[in-house]
């Protein structure tokens, strides 16, 4: 059956099915009976991991690409601009789009774009073919945040999201930690054009399982009567249609989209820029990347659940939203400090360490400031913020790309980006008090 078939007979059963679904609460579900909801997670965690696998694809072949065809470090740098610009456009409409599909289908028509994008990248052969391929990347790629926040919205009650955002955050160092042990491997047996064949094709494999297994909490099977009371222990009032116009004047909306803005781009250069560092700092060939980059990224993973953690910890212990959420990102963004001596570090294994540290920092920071958009708003509006946000993240994509790009070709040194990297997050804490000091809920209409 065609994917757009089997989305569209999916579409109409979760329609259809709502009633019959929404009867079968009281249904065991085995060793996941009132826990059905972790279930949900662990798809969001599989459909980021592979999402930060096409994405780094890229990165990790940047050496030989650069000798196929010819690229300098501005031709690279135009590379990343080209998927953080469409990436940015993506998240203007994407966020939409799932708010008006819904989560189900919204993130299934999300992963079949990229993916076949991803698998385009194979029959590039010029600089125009690649800046194509990864400008279709960057559009479909902008959907499977604002799908997944929205996801955790609608599965988690408040209390659990930080944690949940964190674990399916998690994705993204997986994703991050397997593509330098299988893309080397793929392309000095394959070719680099089979590298990026493999890696989208996972997409339809998570594809059948989403479709399969993924259902609102009311209507699912699986999700008891006990979980579904959980879930709902604090709802919110049940809104109509929100129109931007009543998104973009709120300071909340702002808060979050201006702290993106200022630590989205530090990921991007982690992710993009990272394994070119070490090849030129370091001396290490392509298929030694594997075990630093693997270290980098588990201590990235612990970072992103431990920030998720310690803010629900704190939450339960009596503090509020507002002061869990915040002391939980100030903890991170001082990790993040110590890398900008990290060019004056000699040895391999301690700038690996260091680079290992603020990149768990900005995954704790960045698991809580996702829930800050379902702190702030309401369900219904999630998408669309962290959609808002996405943008404003990857339009500072965009300056960091360039920004790096022209450094390297001018000084060949990473010290000004890693000083970037080092102040972002006490920068964008600070927005965030500024705009948004109690974390109060924006007061929105509806249609």
């Amino acid at each position: 059956m065609p994917h757009r078939d089997l989305i569209a007979e999916a579409g109409s059963g979760e329609h259809a099915g709502s009633a019959a679904l929404s009867s079968t609460h009281q249904k065991d579900s085995g060793i996941f009976a009132g826990r059905f909801r972790w279930v949900i997670c662990g798809l969001l965690l599989l459909g980021v991991t592979k999402n930060y696998m096409d994405r780094q694809v890229l990165g990790v072949l940047k050496g030989p690409l650069q000798h196929e065809f010819g690229w300098n470090e501005i031709d690279y740098g135009n590379l990343v601009f080209a998927f953080q610009a469409a990436y940015a456009l993506g998240m203007i409409f994407v966020g939409r789009m799932i708010d008006r599909l819904g989560t189900r289908i919204g993130y299934a028509v999300a992963m079949v774009f990229w993916s076949l994008a991803s698998m385009g990248h194979a029959i590039a052969n010029s600089l125009t073919g690649f800046v194509i391929a990864r400008s279709a990347l960057g559009v479909g790629e902008a959907g499977v945040f604002p799908a997944s926040i929205k996801c955790v919205a609608e599965w988690f009650p408040k209390k659990e999201r930080a944690l949940a955002t964190g674990i399916f955050n998690a994705g993204t160092n997986i994703g991050a930690m397997v593509t330098p042990f299988i893309v080397p491997w793929i392309a000095v047996h394959l070719g680099w054009r089979w590298a990026f064949i493999f890696t989208g094709s996972l997409g339809f494999a998570w594809l059948i399982l989403w479709l399969l297994v993924y259902r609102k909490p009311e209507e699912h099977p699986s999700c008891t009567r006990s979980e579904l009371d959980y879930i709902r222990a604090d709802p919110v009032p049940a809104l109509g249609k929100i129109k931007w116009a009543r998104l973009l004047p709120q300071r909340q909306t702002w808060a979050f989209a201006g702290a993106k803005f200022l630590t989205d781009p530090i990921w991007w250069f982690y992710l993009f820029w990272i394994p070119d560092y070490l090849q030129r700092q370091h001396g290490l060939r392509l298929t030694q990347l594997g075990l630093p980059i693997l270290i980098i990224y588990v201590i990235s993973d612990s970072g992103s659940i431990a920030g998720g953690w310690l803010s629900s910890t704190l939450m339960r212990r009596g503090f509020s939203v507002n002061a869990a959420r915040k002391w939980t990102m100030l903890t991170c963004a001082l990790c993040a400090v110590p890398i900008a001596i990290v060019c004056r570090v000699a040895a391999l294994w301690s700038a690996t360490l260091l680079i290992g540290l603020a990149a768990a920092g900005h995954q704790g920071f960045s698991a809580n400031l996702f829930t800050l958009s379902s702190d702030l708003f309401p369900s219904r509006a999630v998408a669309s913020v962290v959609g808002i946000g996405g943008m404003a993240g990857a339009v500072g994509g965009m300056l960091i790309a360039e920004i790096v790009g022209h450094v390297l070709q001018w000084t060949g040194s990473y010290m000004i980006p890693f000083f970037i990297a080092a102040f972002a997050y006490l920068f964008a804490l600070l927005m965030i008090q500024i705009l948004s000091p109690k974390l109060i809920a924006a007061r929105i209409g509806q249609e």
